[in-house]
């Protein structure tokens, strides 16, 4: 039976699975050790020859599809769909839910992804140029949109339940678990499958982002070209991956004996209405969102223990975020750290958001900020407390989540302690 049915409004949001593909480790401990560990996954590219580029690095992720499918259906999905699947695969093995939960709850699923299958396409079109249609796979069309992972998942795992793709640039994943949380609270739903998925390193996909000089340019230091708020930063360092949550009612996972990992209090989206790639440079459309997130939550500022910020490592983004954090918090800005941890595992666009919100829902349960890697001269113009690399141990009950994309998209979550 639906929440709907119950007539319940304004449940408890918790998250009781998670499913991480990361360049810095697979599934939920991989990750968290991934992020204790503190080395950065950046290094030169392997899936394609980027020599033509000035940008040359990027944070690709150890994947094989077969673990999660058989060959015949990894030989059917594009690696935008693969992604999609194994991550929602190990979500719901990890929250414990059956087949049969997974029908009665009538479980959706949205998804964040800023290009979809686009470098399926890019593939698919060299095989056109070369041998004309008949040598383009039969699939491409099945392939390319943006729903196509969702629908996949939903398909593999009988996700009846509403369901949304939607292409907020890097802001997307995050847009789609706090949208998935709101038709929990709302009562439409019992749980949600939600998260992003991201799988754009092919040449011409990468060549563009390399033409609009977005991209670090660092590729004889991979490691350390991905340095947010530090004074010689110069770029983000692109990265492919996902991570799908289990979002429940808590009553509905309670009654179930699920683990919970962390809950979702609060959410919000703005736009900054200002250009297509550099943030308002006042911050205040930003602000917005997180003080919008803050109020659906009904936690003031000084709830918030800890800022686990959007920290691209591009040169306008990351002051811009700490004056929007500013703006929002007010003084309690002074009392608290930010870090951001693209250092490690790069920017995998629509899905970052996603899998740093495992990372934050993780940091509470185990006590611990996650650092800031390559943080070597702090730029006065980010002028916060950062978490420097390898972080530090401290209980915090609630954190504040930005992700922000091109168009002027900004997305706040705010996470709370089991």
């Amino acid at each position: 039976m639906r929440a709907s049915e119950h007539g319940r409004d304004n449940r408890q949001v918790v998250i009781t699975g998670i499913g991480p593909i990361t360049p810095i480790g697979n599934g939920a401990e991989a990750l968290w050790d991934g992020v204790r560990r503190g080395v950065s996954a950046v290094g030169p590219i392997r899936a394609f020859d980027s020599s033509p580029f000035g940008a040359r690095i990027a944070a690709e992720v150890e994947f094989e599809p077969l673990d999660f499918m058989n060959p015949k259906k990894a030989h059917r999905l594009d690696r935008f769909s693969q992604l999609a699947l194994a991550c929602s695969q190990m979500a719901i093995a990890d929250s414990g839910l059956t087949a049969a939960e997974i029908e009665r709850t009538g479980m959706g699923i949205y998804t964040g992804s800023a290009l979809g299958g686009v470098a399926f396409a890019e593939e698919q079109h060299v095989a056109y140029m070369k041998g004309g249609l008949r040598a383009v796979s039969p699939m491409l069309a099945l392939s390319v949109f943006g729903g196509a992972s969702a629908s996949n998942v939903a398909i593999e795992f009988g996700l009846s339940g509403p369901s949304v793709a939607n292409a907020n640039s890097c802001a997307s994943g995050l847009i789609a678990i706090g949208e998935a949380a709101r038709l929990i609270r709302s009562g439409e739903v019992d749980a949600m499958l939600a998260g992003g998925i991201e799988a754009p390193l092919a040449p011409l996909t990468f060549g563009a982002f390399a033409l609009i000089r977005v991209l670090s340019t660092r590729n004889d230091d991979p490691g350390t070209a991905s340095r947010p708020f530090d004074a010689g930063r110069d770029g983000f360092v692109m990265a492919e991956g996902g991570t799908m949550l289990v979002l429940e009612a808590e009553d509905h996972a309670r009654a179930r004996g699920a683990t919970v990992y962390g809950r979702v209090l609060g959410y919000a989206t703005t736009n900054d209405a200002h250009h297509m790639t550099a943030p308002r440079p006042d911050g205040s459309r930003a602000a917005r969102a997180i003080t919008a997130a803050l109020d659906d939550a009904g936690l003031p500022p000084a709830e918030i223990g800890h800022v686990y910020a959007h920290a691209s490592s591009t040169v306008l983004n990351d002051s811009t975020e700490c004056r929007a954090i500013r703006l929002a918090l007010g003084d309690h800005a002074d009392d608290i750290e930010v870090s951001g941890t693209k250092g490690l595992h790069g920017h995998a666009l629509g899905a970052t958001g996603a899998i740093e919100t495992a990372i934050g829902v993780l940091a509470m349960t185990n006590g611990h900020l996650p650092g800031t890697a390559n943080l070597a001269e702090q730029d006065p113009a980010c002028d916060m407390a950062v978490t420097p690399p390898g972080g530090r141990d401290a209980e915090i009950r609630s954190l504040l989540k930005n992700s922000f994309g091109f168009g002027g998209i900004n997305a706040s979550l705010v996470l709370g302690a089991a």
